[in-house]
């Protein structure tokens, strides 16, 4: 593995108010593959823009698997604290955060999220 460099990933990461460099907040939705990129385009205008415009917010990654008639939405945003999830998504950080047109998309609504430390971070500039 040439991108790992060893001990250095252990090397003592930026602690925030609550204990944790960053959090990883990953949400799974599926819709039809016919509506997924007018769900694209949803997505964007709502989850997306609020999670961009909320303080404490690191990023946000929108990913997609077609196949089968079907494509699969992995949304996950970056966060610096709990306390900047609970601005975006409330007291109740486990729950997903949906908008008036998601059941128009989606063939179910998971009600929970899930929550993981980010451990490594890396990003390439070209």
């Amino acid at each position: 593995m040439p991108w790992y460099d060893g001990p250095s990933v252990n090397r003592a990461r930026v602690q925030t108010n609550d204990g944790y460099g960053m959090i990883a907040r990953i949400w799974r939705g599926v819709t039809l593959d016919s509506k997924s990129d007018e769900y694209l385009d949803y997505v964007m205008r709502t989850g997306v823009r609020d999670c961009r415009a909320t303080e404490g917010n690191r990023g946000v990654w929108v990913l997609r698997k077609v196949g089968d008639g079907h494509a699969e939405f992995l949304f996950i945003s970056l966060w610096e604290s709990f306390d900047a999830i609970r601005k975006f998504a409330g007291p109740e950080i486990e729950k997903a955060v949906y908008y008036p047109e998601d059941e128009k998309f989606l063939l179910e609504l998971d009600p929970n999220v899930a929550h993981y430390e980010v451990m490594v971070e890396s990003a390439r500039v070209s």
